[in-house]
């Protein structure tokens, strides 16, 4: 069978892609190689705790409310505040004024880098500014200036000079964020507290967003799935043929083709791919090509993306917890950044992690050196925790409390251990650890309480998502040449590939990447697909 658009990838960007060409009265079917939609957004019921696997929160950013709105879809949202913790101070972000306790909190950890401090938050100051005019308005291309004229001239228009000079402001500060750091204060402890925050070599200006990004922070009740339930919901309703379980193996843009796990073959008008592009250019039928010079530009592209790398990767801890979340709730937020130690991980994390990779190299497995490396970096690490109960109790049974605690963690690390035959014994150590640091200080006698737990790794997610090394926002940040459009003003250009009917969209289309740009780009890329009907 034909279709109008196959959409390759059943997470934010293939549901929104397929709700939007579905919607406009397209023959579409999805496939996705899970067993459930919503790529790394999903939600899990254990023991009558739900835990979120992926997001932890949702930032509308702009986007994701503005979508589901013109989409006629309801959702009911609670706001999830955040706080931010070092050792044993903790403060709630709920406000722009909260960026005054933030200086108070590092000026007193910090207090001979006072200076650089200042020259930090006047940096996210700055950034803050630009965010209101970057965010301030719904984005345009989910609304409709041409029959809505109040809004072409009352809020479009007037707002145009003021985002063009954002985005020459936002092109400025591209370099990565470790460089801005080093230019505003010489305090390598306090470069590092604010620098693990985010992943390496993140461009500035986005790293540096994240308090105007905290403020933004919504939680669907029932979980971050429950949003990708209802897009799915939407999808199914408006007729898409919806096939999981079936991976697609095989891409022939000559026949205009694909070709299913199962040996299935189905034909398309426009191919919108969502999923990892190098599992794309790996699946296209080279030697299908009629025209040389498009299969010497998608070798090109496939030899250009396996030099590639992911960016970081996560590990999460997921805690069943005997402890009624007001205990919790007296402590923080539900959202929360907590640093166990003001030192930071310093170079742990890139010489250090380097130093441990080479030494573990292909050959003996030196595993004193390696659990002293993960001792120094679970007690130093930045971690998120998350605590659904405190944004919906039902999310837990009566009196107990779901914990879930992830930090930034190295792909390359993982697999490494997995290779040597430690890994089940790597997560239980790091399970400990962890637990050993919240508890040091933020919550005494936790390891007591907690009546049972499970991991996922970055190699858990490489293996659920298919994503290359794990990556949960795209391409890595700190490569020679990003693979990858990373410039606002061409963001249009990023569902395009080299190849015709063949489109892109998700993280891996745009740099970087985020449930926002995954339902933008999924959006881009349908109207691209339904402008090409008849070709």
């Amino acid at each position: 069978m034909t279709y109008d658009v196959v959409v390759v990838g059943g997470g934010a960007a293939g549901l929104t892609a397929a709700a939007y060409a579905a919607r406009a009265g397209r023959s579409v079917a999805l496939f996705e190689r899970q067993a459930r939609l919503g790529g790394v957004v999903q939600s899990v019921e254990r023991d009558g705790f739900v835990f979120d696997l992926g997001l932890r929160a949702i930032e509308s950013a702009g986007i994701v409310l503005p979508m589901l709105e013109e989409l006629g879809l309801r959702l009911d949202w609670v706001r999830s505040p955040v706080s931010i913790g070092i050792e044993d101070q903790i403060i709630r972000v709920d406000s722009r004024a909260s960026l005054e306790d933030y200086r108070g909190l590092l000026r007193r950890f910090y207090p001979g880098s006072a200076d650089g401090v200042d020259r930090i938050l006047a940096v996210i100051e700055r950034i803050m500014r630009d965010m209101d005019v970057l965010y301030g308005i719904d984005n345009p291309l989910f609304k409709d200036p041409a029959r809505d004229r109040a809004y072409l001239f009352g809020t479009l228009l007037p707002w145009m000079p003021r985002f063009l000079a954002t985005i020459g402001r936002i092109n400025r500060m591209s370099g990565p964020v470790e460089a801005l750091l080093e230019e505003l204060t010489d305090d390598p402890s306090l470069r590092s507290i604010v620098g693990q925050h985010f992943f390496r070599a993140t461009p500035a200006f986005f790293a540096m967003s994240y308090f105007s990004v905290y403020l933004d922070y919504l939680y669907p009740r029932g979980g971050t799935a429950a949003l990708m339930r209802l897009l799915e919901n939407f999808v199914r309703e408006q007729g898409a043929e919806v096939r999981t379980e079936l991976p697609i193996v095989a891409v022939d843009p000559e026949t205009r083709e694909v070709t299913d796990r199962e040996g299935g073959v189905w034909g398309y008008r426009s191919l919108i791919w969502c999923g990892d592009l190098k599992t794309l250019y790996r699946s296209i039928v080279i030697g299908a090509f009629s025209d040389p010079r498009l299969a010497r530009a998608a070798v090109r592209r496939r030899e250009e993306l396996e030099a590639c790398s992911g960016s970081d990767s996560v590990l999460s801890l997921f805690l069943s917890v005997d402890e009624d979340p007001e205990a919790f709730r007296a402590v923080s937020e539900g959202h929360l950044f907590y640093s166990p130690d003001a030192r930071g991980l310093h170079d742990l994390r890139t010489r250090g992690l380097a130093s441990l990779l080479a030494e573990l190299g292909d050959g003996e497995f030196p595993l004193e050196g390696l659990t002293a490396y993960l001792d120094a970096f679970f007690a130093r690490t930045t971690y998120e925790v998350s605590i659904p109960a405190l944004k919906d109790p039902s999310l837990a049974p009566p009196g107990k409390t779901g914990l879930i605690v992830s930090s930034l963690f190295d792909f390359r690390l993982t697999r490494r251990i997995r290779e040597a035959g430690w890994y089940d014994a790597f997560r239980e150590h790091a399970a400990d650890a962890m637990i050993s640091a919240l508890a040091a200080r933020l919550y005494p006698g936790l390891g007591v309480k907690v009546r049972s737990h499970f991991m996922t790794t970055p190699v858990t997610i490489e293996e659920w998502t298919g994503n290359s090394d794990g990556a949960i926002v795209g391409w890595a940040f700190d490569a020679p040449r990003m693979p990858a459009v990373h410039q606002m003003q061409w963001v249009s250009r990023s569902v395009l590939t080299p190849i015709s009917d063949v489109l892109q969209a998700g993280q891996w289309a745009y740099s970087p990447g985020g449930l926002p740009m995954a339902f933008l780009t999924g959006k881009l890329a349908a109207n691209r697909a339904l402008a090409r009907r008849g070709r």
